[in-house]
């Protein structure tokens, strides 16, 4: 594929949100409040071959079904590929313990948390703003942080059940009065939950979650199988609880609050988010932003919490989110480590294939949308998106 073609695509399919590009080479990057200024990827040191190349495989079907591509340098987007897929066709007849697709005449599975209708995944009700799955939970932990900065939670080291009064505590588990923000915030709250480990079906804790009218009180009368701190499980229950906590503790809604003190100073206006039967926000999955407004998120990572000279995290918070506080699998607060072929990688990551990169040592951020949710093994886009940028950087970092 010719270089010069595959990026001028890149910049014409996002004319709309970008900045004009004359005059940004060899500048420092204006903060992408207002959007994202597009610029030459060797500008900034990026040979095109291996994004080519990259390029090249989703376009030919090895990753799946990918809806977009995002990759910022040194503050500058330097690709944006669209990949259009047709999920009403792909969708249609196609049933499971998920959701019912194209076509579908099953009126019970008329709602939001129907995963293969196309009306409601990967994009929301024809908008462009794309599903992030889990990428919701690294989200909304950054607001849990916000709030921190703020003043509105004292920090990590306080027990969550104190924010949870309003709620039935009579059946939880009596470790769980342990349990602190840090260990909610790293999956590691003791409670006994079966996500990871089991089928897509009614053996899975998060889908009965799903199916319940409160997914906090769910979640709170859960047994235990650990004491607090002392093991890991993926859980998304307890992701969910941190939309109480956030309402407990600001008396505002995490999506009220997002736009006011995350994504209005990021300059982010257009987002949906699933609203739980309870009336909360849908803390581990709910939430949709379109891709340059998900890098953003990235970038006050990459920045250190501060954007455009304002502290929005608090100081340290960028440092503990995205460490590996449980080594195995390498997990922060709601951060994964997956560091594939030893490079240092902030991620996260959501069902169907979502993905939040954030390369510190390469000064890239980068973010991948995909709805793989129709059978095949796609190959590992998360890998060779990586794998693809430091080849192209030539193994430097910003220091070059």
């Amino acid at each position: 594929m010719n270089t010069t073609r595959l990026f001028r695509r890149s910049i014409a399919a996002c004319a709309g949100v970008m900045l004009s590009i004359s005059g940004a080479f060899g500048q420092e990057a204006p903060w992408p409040t207002g959007g994202w200024v597009a610029a030459n990827p060797a500008a900034h040191g990026l040979d095109a071959a291996p994004l080519e190349g990259l390029d090249a495989r989703i376009r030919a079907g090895d990753f799946g079904y990918i809806d977009r591509l995002v990759v910022v340098r040194d503050g500058f987007l330097v690709v944006d590929e669209r990949y259009a897929v047709d999920y009403e066709e792909v969708s249609r007849g196609r049933t499971s313990a998920i959701g019912c697709g194209f076509g579908c005449s099953d009126p019970s599975w008329d709602h939001q948390f129907n995963y293969l209708h196309p009306d409601w995944h990967p994009y929301y009700q024809g908008r462009d703003v794309h599903t992030l799955q889990s990428v919701t939970k690294s989200v909304s932990a950054t607001l849990i942080g916000v709030a921190i900065e703020r003043g509105e939670i004292v920090g990590v080291d306080v027990p969550i059940l104190p924010f949870l009064v309003n709620y039935d505590l009579s059946d939880a588990p009596s470790g769980l009065h342990e349990a602190t923000l840090d260990d909610l915030l790293t999956m590691r709250t003791g409670i006994e939950w079966h996500e990871t480990d089991r089928p897509m079906d009614d053996s899975n804790t998060t889908i009965l979650l799903e199916r319940s009218d409160d997914w906090v009180q769910f979640t709170l009368r859960q047994p235990m199988d650990a004491a607090p701190g002392e093991k890991w499980a993926y859980n998304s229950g307890g992701s969910q609880l941190m939309s109480a906590i956030l309402k407990a503790s600001t008396g505002q809604t995490m999506d009220q609050y997002a736009e006011d003190h995350l994504f209005g100073p990021l300059g982010i206006d257009d987002f949906f988010w699933k609203i739980t039967p309870a009336g909360l926000p849908d803390a581990l999955g709910g939430l949709y932003l379109e891709a340059l407004d998900l890098a953003k998120i990235g970038y006050l990572y990459l920045k250190d919490g501060v954007w455009h000279g304002r502290r929005i995290l608090p100081e340290g918070w960028v440092r503990a989110a995205t460490s590996r506080r449980v080594e195995s699998p390498g997990y922060g607060y709601q951060w994964w480590r997956p560091d594939p072929g030893g490079v240092e990688v902030w991620a996260g990551q959501g069902f169907g294939g979502q993905f939040l990169l954030v390369l510190p040592a390469y000064d890239v951020v980068a973010v991948i949308n995909s709805w793989n949710q129709f059978g095949g093994r796609p190959g590992n886009l998360r890998d060779a998106l990586v794998a693809a940028v430091v080849e192209s950087l030539g193994g430097t970092g910003p220091g070059r």
